[in-house]
């Protein structure tokens, strides 16, 4: 027997009189009299069903919500007062004619509806109820899309889908590794690939010259509400490019993938230097949503009566509009938000008629005032902020300020989309706590040609062929040009501290790789869940991630992870050791 003819999404008033078969579940139930009305829905849609004879209502007054049924009726035309205009199936409606229950429902745990009415941790114990509403549907079809429209336009731009390897060689790459035991080979550990960077680069070795790999990868770090241990790139990597080619091909990509998935024209890519960002947002992932920008303030501060600011290595200001929302309690959260961030506190005034109130205001004198006001020039009805410290903790503190206003403004428009290139970002940072340089992207990572004199002798000043494409505060994809000089590699890892065993356990195969003509090649890598968070107009990648995990990494549905028998452990030579004993 075929259980439907069409699906709940589609029926309209071209199928009047038609016979059809439909199934789905219960999505409500009305009873009026001796008819019962009954929504019928699948993932394509909903449809309204008729009851209206003796043994179909004795069926129907047994249904509950979430049964799955099968029906087989007539369509037939609404009255136009009973018309839906929110349903595509709003003009129709089907006298059933046969029903069959096909599964029962037992009371649920919890609503599918209203998602708010159950705790996250409950939600994801019941994740296949879950994905039932019809929210994350819409974002699992959104992912669906955007991994299609992102084969179909790197397929036509000749890029090969090729898969890497996914137990591999447990490399440092900045994260912890996941690593994987091995029994055949007792008392060694795969890793599970933080990303295929090694194995890309060994495809343009190759001679592959374009390719791409929609991936997942795994990451044993921190959780957020943008990451999760596991997580799916959209990897791509180029032969014969500098940073340009590969900019380009980017900015092609994301322009087809807004406009095909949510009919969005993304219209200008601005390239922001990563010092710029830093100095005008206080974070190389600015929102660009809206205009604020930090400002220096200390030739101003040191003007000033206000001698709290004159020992500080850097005084930052922003003017943020509409003074007048900024009550005493929310500039006093304000100030707990910025000294819970480092800072050791938030300095205001607000300008009104060309005058400073309120706050630090008394330490300005008029002449002062008016210089500022011309210089920075600050807009009435508008209240400044302003953090005296080092000059790091004084711009990223301020730009989380910048962050929190946004959202306290509502300035954040979800309807808009602002693209930035980062680049130019400096090749090492210094790391206090191990007392040796770290690369800021991967060690893999190209010097720009006028720095390669200095990747030796001066390694804090080098510049990278490094960038990240940001949209709306968020890092979308990171990328760069590689090096394809096996010295200069070697050199890299010498300067992040390794030895030249480490180098040769660690890296020998692929330092080797690169001494057989190596093509200069550059990629890039889409953190996916993060680009369909963001097509999804959703703030967390747990919403558009079929079966995430939580933020301690614990799939609650399936209890992972979970112990294991001891059979298994004895086969892969592994013995957990007694917590208690602190070893």
């Amino acid at each position: 027997m075929a259980l439907r003819t069409h699906n709940c999404g589609e029926l309209n008033k071209n199928h009047i009189d038609q016979t059809v078969k439909l199934s789905g579940w219960v999505n409500s139930i009305r009873t009026h009299g001796q008819i019962i009305f009954i929504d019928l829905r699948d993932r394509f849609g909903k449809t309204q069903i008729i009851l209206n004879s003796d043994e179909l209502i004795k069926i129907g007054k047994t249904l509950s919500n979430e049964d799955v049924v099968f029906i087989e009726g007539k369509v037939s035309s609404r009255s136009k007062d009973l018309i839906n205009p929110d349903l595509e199936t709003g003009e129709i409606e089907v006298l059933v004619k046969k029903m069959i229950v096909l599964s029962n429902a037992e009371p649920l745990p919890m609503s599918i509806q209203d998602r708010d009415a159950s705790s996250e941790e409950h939600r994801l114990k019941y994740r296949y109820l879950e994905l039932r509403n019809n929210d994350l549907q819409k974002n699992i079809i959104i992912r669906h899309n955007t991994a299609q429209t992102v084969r179909n336009f790197l397929s036509d731009n000749k890029f090969l889908e090729i898969e890497t390897p996914v137990l591999m060689k447990s490399t440092p790459e900045g994260a912890r590794d996941y690593l994987v035991p091995s029994r055949v080979h007792n008392g060694r550990f795969y890793a599970l690939p933080q990303s295929p960077q090694m194995y890309k680069q060994l495809f343009m070795i190759s001679g592959l010259d374009r390719y791409f790999q929609i991936v997942k990868c795994f990451r044993d770090e921190d959780l957020r509400s943008d990451r999760q241990p596991e997580f799916t790139q959209i990897d791509l990597e180029m032969s014969f490019v500098d940073e340009k080619d590969v900019r380009l091909i980017v900015e092609k990509l994301l322009t087809k993938v807004f406009k095909e998935v949510i009919n969005i024209e993304l219209k200008e890519f601005p390239i922001l230097s990563y010092h710029d960002a830093i100095e005008k947002y206080g974070t190389d992932k600015p929102d660009l949503r809206f205009g604020i920008t930090i400002e220096d303030f200390k030739t101003f501060s040191n003007k000033s009566g206000f001698k709290a600011f004159s020992d500080c290595e850097s005084v930052r200001i922003i003017s943020v509009p509409n003074s007048e929302f900024f009550s005493r309690k929310i500039i006093d959260e304000l100030d707990s938000y910025a000294q819970s961030l480092g800072a050791k506190g938030l300095a205001w005034f607000k300008v009104n008629n060309n005058e400073f109130s309120g706050g630090i205001s008394k330490f300005f004198d008029s002449n002062l005032t008016k210089e500022i006001i011309d210089n920075l020039k600050l807009e009435d009805n508008s209240i400044c902020f302003m953090i005296g410290d080092k000059l790091n903790t004084s711009l990223q503190v301020l730009g989380k300020i910048r962050s929190k206003v946004g959202d306290l403004l509502e300035l954040k428009d979800n309807s808009i989309f602002s693209p930035v290139w980062i680049v130019d970002f400096p090749l090492f940072s210094w790391n206090e706590e191990t007392k040796r340089y770290d690369s800021v992207n991967h060690p893999f990572t190209a010097p720009k040609d006028s720095d390669l004199g200095d990747v030796t002798s001066n390694p804090s000043e080098v510049i990278s062929k490094g960038y990240d494409i940001v949209i709306n505060g968020y890092e979308v994809a990171g990328g760069s040009i590689r090096i394809h000089d096996h010295s200069l590699q070697k050199d890299i890892f010498k300067i992040m501290d390794l030895s030249d065993k480490e180098i040769s356990e660690k890296f020998g195969f692929f330092i080797d790789a690169l001494k057989y003509g190596t093509p200069p090649h550059g990629g890039i890598a889409f953190g996916l869940d993060r680009l369909v968070m963001l097509l999804a107009g959703v703030s967390n990648i747990r919403d558009v991630i079929a079966f995430p995990k939580t933020t301690s990494a614990s799939a609650l549905m399936e209890e992972a992870p979970n112990l294991v028998s001891e059979e298994q452990l004895d086969e892969l030579g592994i013995k957990i050791l007694d917590d208690e004993k602190n070893v």
